[in-house]
């Protein structure tokens, strides 16, 4: 019924938790972690624009995703963490093009800070 998902493909967890939580009864859910701009092959944070730290963010959110046998045109919410409400339009460009179709619903949060002093961090929820 509960099944902790985990794929080389995206980085690690840096602390106590899970890639994602795929439930499997009564329907297929799945409960994606906040990813952040890690390279998953080096483990380093990815440096330059927000726009390519918030690439690298979606392309860690879609191979967690893929793991669990789901794909973005699965995801259903998700909410964006950034460190600076000016970077909303710029995410929201790069994040757009991840999705064909209806959008997911969405909220966007600004925090004071984020793991490793990343500008931006997204998770999600997928169903089908």
């Amino acid at each position: 019924m509960k099944e902790a998902i985990s794929t080389p493909s995206a980085p690690s967890a840096i602390g106590p938790y899970s890639q994602a939580i795929k439930l499997s009864q009564p329907d297929a859910l799945l409960f994606a972690s906040g990813q952040i701009a890690l390279d998953p092959a080096t483990g380093e944070l990815i440096e330059g624009t927000i726009e390519e730290e918030t690439r690298q963010v979606m392309e860690n959110l879609g191979a967690v995703i893929k793991a669990a046998g789901f794909s973005f045109a699965d995801v259903v919410k998700t909410t964006i963490f950034l460190s600076d409400m000016a970077f909303f339009p710029r995410v929201n460009e790069v994040y757009a093009g991840f999705f064909s179709g209806d959008f997911p619903a969405r909220a966007t949060v600004a925090v004071k800070t984020l793991p490793k002093e990343v500008r931006v961090e997204i998770d999600a929820i997928c169903a089908r």
